[in-house]
Parts: C-alpha cells; structure tokens; sequence
C-alpha cells in the first residue's frame, strides 16, 4: 500500500508544480478563441495569409458563415467568443440570434473585433460601424480615389488603388519596426465622429484624395475629400475593447499582401507592399497582444510604517504605490514611464504628483495629508496613446487632531496669549488704581 501512496503524492507534487510555473509565467489578458464571420467561405483561403499569422501567435478561429442559422455568440449567459472578425460586407443580416444589437452588446462587454468592409457594404456593417463612432460614405457606389498617391500598376485604371503612408505615429499600435513600403488600399473611405475621442485614424488618405463613384462624372463637391478620409481606424472603448475597422477587405487579402508596390511617381519600389506587417502589427493591438496595461498591489501606509491604516490624520506624512506592468506578447513585463500620477482627492484634488519608478513595475509617492478633514480618495487615472486606460480609486477618512493631540503652546496662539494676560493685568491694576487712589 506503501508504493502507490507515494507514486500518488508523487502526482500531486508534479501537478502543483506544473500549476505553480503557470502561474509565474502569468496568462494574457485576454482569451485566444475567436469567431470569423464570412460572407463566403472562399475567404478563407483568399485570405489565409492573415489567418494563418493569427492562429501562428496562439489564437483559436472558428469559422463560420454569417448567415449560419445557428450563430451565437453566447450561451447560458457565457460569451462563447473572445473576440469577433467580421469578413462579411455584403452581408444584409446575420443568422441565428445574432443582429446589430447582439454585435454591439458583444463590444460592450469587453471583447474585441476586426470589421472589414468595401463598396458592397450593407446597412448593417455601416450602422455597427457608426456605432463605434465612424461614418463610412453615404454614396454606395463611392470609393476612395486619388489620382497623384496611387500605385504605379494601375496608371491606365481609376486610381482607386491607393498606396497610402500617413500612419499615426505610435510603436504601440504599429508596432516599433518602421512601416516602409506604402500600405495597398481599394475600398471606402469613412470619417471619423468628431465628437467621439476614442477614435483614432491608424490610416489616412493624402490630402489630394477624394471620395466619389469612380465609374461617373463627379456633379457636386465629393462629402469626403482630403486627409479628414480614414481609410483604417481604430476604437478603444471605455472598458478597453479594441475595435478595428477597415473600408477595404482587400486589404487582408493575400494578393495585396505579398504583392510589390511602387507609388505613382516615385523611382523607388518595393518587393512587398507594407500591408502584410500592417495587418500582424495593428491585430497583435487589436486582440491585447500588445499595449495592455494592469495594476496590482495597490499600497498606502505612514512613512516609516507598513501596515495600511483604517484612517489618516490631517498632516499625516504617508507613502502610496502601485505595480503597474505590460502584457508583451508572451508574459508580463515592467511597464516603465515617468507620467503616472496620483491624486488625493476630495470634490477635486488636493495633492496630484508625478510617481516615481524604480524600473521594476514599482511607482511610489510620498506626500503629507492636506490641513482638511473629510473622505479622501486615492485615485489614479492614467490614459496613454495605444494602452489601456487604468482606473484606481481607494476610499479613505481623514480626521483632525483629537483634543489631546494638539501642541500644548501653540506657536501661532501666541498673540492671543499675550493679549488675554494683558488683559488680566490692565485689569489688575485698574483696579488697584480704582481702590486705593482717590
């Protein structure tokens, strides 16, 4: 009986250590499963290039009609996916329980999704995407034209295959490698919503674009022209779901990702246009794979102590940190930055200071409990470009000084003490003088 009572406590040891390495190598912050929605299945292979880099950096793709009648993105109230690629333009309605609202509901709770459209984009593509904040062009024939920024093998066509270059400028969203050949584009242009700031245009038309039915005459001033065009933008909501939406589905195709490019008057040409590493890199942001921030170990005590105090003294001197680091792809790593700030704040702040970093996730501030009593909060609030937003907040009371608290002479009273025993002994002698003298 000895034996196998060791061989199973052998087990056990081997399953608590596998557990524990887990555990140090932490999970990402976002699930791997995602659900691709196509108009035809044929997508699946004209497209395979991009699928295949998503399921090459861990991600599970369920593919699916998006007509299927048994669609669903839940169950049992459990969301089935982690996040959502709509390859379905053309599409007029989903199948199964899914619709507009079910999509936009998905968002809501935090999941993520890649929207791609083109010319044939149905109402229910654009109203998911103007929900999110972006108005593609109202013109179903219109697209993206631009007779000096376009691709050089299309000289004798419509100029509507553009090679665009103006990319917002962050290693976050794009990656720190350098975009050098121009991304290939043939699709709509959409504006972004100047009233939603969570919008950002990743890719943008030049300012000699133009949006119109490039098979007619043009009769009035196109609605969209120039560089207020987005040909790519990029959503990160509130609860820091990650939307992309694209006007061109040939913009994933795997023609414009291993096709060359040369731009329109331009001596120099590339093997392979920009879109292949455009794609990988704006994805790897997309799904969470990059620019993901999370906060642990929130901590606040008295200098010089460690314990966290139920409440805090007016003039208290006290300590606050916090770790804050970044998912990279494969583990989590030190995020280092210099513009974190905590607040100690009541209706408004009354102490907001710059932390401090060690450069190992660790930021700390020192600073004395303002001369007001009341419920305080620390809070951090820390958006940056690209990452997510961190949102902390921690209630604590701050009292006065109880009545055995206090200096016994207190320093600015003097005056006052001064005039009180003035007064007894103006008072004294007054009366002294009143009694005696006549």
């Amino acid at each position: 009986m000895a034996a196998p009572r060791v061989l199973l406590l052998l087990a056990v040891a081997s399953l608590l250590a596998v557990a524990s390495l887990g555990d140090a190598s932490g999970e990402g912050p976002r699930g791997r499963k995602l659900l691709v929605l196509v108009d035809d299945l044929a997508v699946r292979s004209s497209h395979s290039a991009f699928f295949g880099s998503l399921q090459a950096r861990g991600l599970d793709l369920e593919f699916r009609l998006a007509d299927d009648p048994k669609l669903s993105l839940h169950r049992y109230g459990q969301y089935l996916y982690d996040g959502l690629v709509l390859f379905a333009p053309s599409t007029p309605r989903f199948g199964g329980s899914v619709d507009q609202n079910a999509v936009l509901e998905f968002i809501d709770a935090g999941h993520d999704m890649i929207l791609a459209a083109d010319h044939s984009a149905s109402d229910l593509i654009r109203g998911i995407a103007t929900e999110c904040g972006v108005d593609f062009d109202e013109d179903p024939e219109a697209m993206v034209i631009d007779h000096i920024n376009y691709a050089s093998s299309e000289v004798e066509g419509d100029h509507t295959l553009i090679a665009g270059d103006d990319l917002i400028q962050s290693d976050v969203i794009l990656g720190s490698k350098k975009i050098e050949a121009p991304v290939l584009f043939r699709g709509i242009g959409h504006a972004a919503n100047p009233s939603n700031s969570l919008v950002l245009k990743v890719l943008s038309a030049s300012p000699s674009a133009y949006s119109a039915n490039p098979e007619a005459k043009l009769a009035s001033v196109p609605s969209l022209t120039g560089s207020a065009i987005s040909l790519v933008s990029v959503m990160q909501a509130r609860n820091n779901a990650r939307v992309l939406i694209s006007g061109s589905l040939d913009l994933f195709s795997n023609r414009f990702l291993k096709s060359g490019v040369q731009k329109a008057g331009s001596k120099m040409s590339h093997d392979k246009a920009g879109n292949e590493q455009f794609v990988t890199e704006t994805s790897k942001w997309v799904f969470h794979e990059r620019g993901h921030l999370k906060a642990v170990n929130v901590k606040h005590h008295k200098v010089g102590e460690t314990n966290e105090p139920s409440m805090y003294r007016i003039n208290d001197d006290l300590e606050y940190s916090v770790e804050i680091y970044e998912w990279s792809g494969t583990s989590w790593k030190p995020y280092v930055a210099d513009d974190v700030q905590i607040q100690f704040f009541m209706m408004s702040p009354y102490v907001l200071k710059n932390m401090s970093t060690d450069k190992t996730a660790v930021y700390s501030a020192s600073f004395k409990v303002p001369d007001v009593y009341g419920v305080f909060q620390f809070k951090v609030e820390y958006q940056r470009l690209g990452y997510t937003g961190l949102s902390l907040a921690k209630q604590i009371p701050v009292r006065p000084y109880r009545h055995d608290e206090y200096e016994r002479f207190i320093t600015s009273a003097f005056p006052y003490y001064a005039a009180s025993f003035s007064t007894m002994g103006a008072f004294f002698i007054f009366s002294v003088a009143y009694l005696y003298h006549k």
